[in-house]
């Protein structure tokens, strides 16, 4: 969900490995003709980290510092306006490509794979996979979590009776978002998956269960589980008892008889999610799986009540740390499993506000308009202007998520005049994330009673200085970017290293990824400020209401 959609060209089909682009690790890194030199014996952690847009495969050492890695971008399916599906055949494949390539790049350099102790797994979630239990085969592409395609279904769940108590038991608003719709709609349109079901041969999950599945080589051992983050997210998962609840399933009209559904575990575990089956990692256990926004948390080390971080990739997703009990949103949140780091730890909790579009707003300029041929260039596009010239860029793409939920909305440009130049759009793309972070703030502060002291950010876009900049001019609190990005992945190998005691406990984890941080403190007027939001709070108001009804099915 949350892919550094800036840290490679967005126009190759393939990121380099680390040995080969510097920029990836921050370290000296030898040409292919240099022979690969003995390193220090230690314990590294593979980490997955399969997103919206690509895959990736990164090694850690135990400071968390990664030292080879390599990422496959990952085609995006579009047959209908609103469609967003992704091969999940494609999804195995990169994810296995990545691996063999970050190995390669990681004995270049002079490591031994006998060193790497454990994989950990994190990935896009609610993106819903079916395939034959009794083949293994996918019966249908995956939807992917933008996919608005459910607008219909949404607005017929929410005129049911008991819709009202939903959130209650399992913290999600009914939204095109969830795993739960998607599968309605499988069920619904496609007779191959409607006859799986019928004939009890159907099985269901979230990414993180389909790659399980296959990298313990599928058939052959079966492995079929799910973390409770991920459970959270699909909306048949009972938040105070993290089980499946029959009162969700019946809602949705699921027999749970009928299809089957992976054993929920804690996030990090040394042997629920079996062990790499084939490849230059076969034999090695697979230790966690979370979640991308749960898996960033852990990363950024926010395992505190009062800590949150916000991830700025193809969408945004802002999740603040609410302790061992669930806080059910009065304000458009939405209420989630933060982690759970093993059996005899405690689930924790979190608050979260989602944005459909961040980077993807960036890939819009770039790939649909020809604002410019590389995302990255975003920042210097926006630099050319002072301000956003009066232009206000309401991206509702998919419409709005939280904490607005408005979904008869359309991406709508406020304030264009014979002044508007490509500059003012680009800032104005950058702003729209900005504001809707602070409006998520702003609710978040309601549901809790706690204003937040600092934002600590990660994901592609908040490698723009400009973006950053105004995100601290807009909230008013210090945005603080650590050095080293892959925070995702960090989070996966942090679970997977916790699971068979790399670290013991979560004290030794305190100060990693803690040097060379960017700070960003606001630089105008709370007037100035307080104008640039009402001025967004208006144009949200403005593009509601964009379409009707038949044609928020029809798109």
């Amino acid at each position: 969900m949350r892919d550094l959609l800036m840290t490679t060209h967005p126009l190759s089909t393939e990121s380099q490995s680390i040995d080969e682009t510097p920029q990836t690790s921050g370290t000296t890194t030898p040409t292919r003709q240099e022979k690969p030199k003995e390193r220090r014996r230690g314990r590294y952690i593979g980490a997955i980290d399969q997103g919206t847009t690509s895959s990736r495969f990164i090694i850690f050492d135990e400071r968390g510092n990664p030292v080879a890695s390599h990422q496959a971008e990952l085609a995006r399916i579009h047959q209908h306006s609103g469609w967003h599906e992704q091969d999940p055949r494609e999804i195995v494949s990169t994810v296995e490509n990545c691996i063999s390539r970050a190995m390669k790049a990681y004995a270049l350099r002079g490591y031994r794979t006998s060193d790497i102790h454990a994989v950990g797994i994190t990935n896009q979630r609610e993106t819903t996979v079916v395939w034959d239990w009794e083949t293994g085969e996918p019966l249908h592409n995956a939807i992917a979590w933008p996919d608005t395609r459910t607008k219909g279904l949404v607005r017929e769940f929410k005129s049911k009776e008991g819709a009202d108590k939903l959130q209650d038991l399992c913290g999600l608003p009914l939204s095109t978002y969830p795993s739960s719709v998607k599968l309605v709609w499988l069920l619904r349109n496609c007779p191959e998956v409607k006859k799986a079901y019928d004939e009890g041969r159907l099985a269901f999950g979230t990414v993180d269960t389909w790659l399980l599945y296959n990298l313990n080589g599928g058939k052959k051992r079966d492995i079929f589980v799910t973390d409770v983050t991920n459970a959270s997210r699909t909306m048949f998962t009972n938040l105070h008892t993290l089980q499946y609840d029959d009162t969700l399933l019946d809602f949705f009209g699921i027999d749970r008889s009928k299809v089957k559904l992976p054993k929920i575990v804690p996030s990090s575990c040394a042997s629920a999610f079996g062990s790499m089956d084939s490849g230059p990692l076969e034999g090695i256990a697979i230790t966690s799986c979370l979640g991308d926004q749960s898996a960033a948390l852990v990363g950024h080390c926010a395992f505190a009540p009062g800590t949150a971080k916000n991830t700025y990739g193809t969408g945004c997703f802002l999740l603040y740390n609410v302790g061992e009990k669930p806080v059910i949103s009065k304000h458009g949140l939405l209420a989630t499993v933060a982690f759970q780091l093993g059996a005899k730890r405690k689930p924790v909790y979190a608050l979260e506000g989602s944005i459909a579009v961040a980077g993807s707003g960036v890939s819009f300029l770039m790939n649909n308009l020809g604002f410019f041929r590389d995302s990255r260039k975003i920042s210097e596009e926006a630099a050319t202007v002072p301000d956003n010239g009066g232009c206000i860029f309401v991206t509702a793409f998919s419409g709005l998520f939280a904490p607005y939920w408005i979904d008869d909305a359309k991406g709508t440009i406020f304030g264009i005049t014979h002044h508007t130049q490509r500059g003012h759009i680009s800032r104005a793309t950058l702003e729209a994330v900005c504001f809707q972070t602070k409006a998520i703030l702003d609710a978040m502060e309601r549901d809790s009673g706690q204003k937040l002291s600092v934002l600590t950010v990660d994901g592609g876009l908040s490698n723009s200085d400009i973006c950053m900049q105004s995100q601290a001019d807009i909230i008013r609190i210090p945005v603080e970017r650590p050095s080293m990005h892959e925070i995702t992945a960090l989070g996966a190998a942090v679970a997977a290293g916790l699971a068979i005691d790399i670290w013991k406990d979560l004290d030794e984890l305190n100060g990693m990824n803690e040097s060379n941080r960017t700070v960003f403190e606001h630089q105008i007027s709370e007037a100035q400020s307080s104008r640039m939001y009402k001025q967004w709070s208006k144009a949200v108001e403005m593009s509601r209401g964009w379409c009707d009804n038949s044609e928020i099915d029809a798109t």
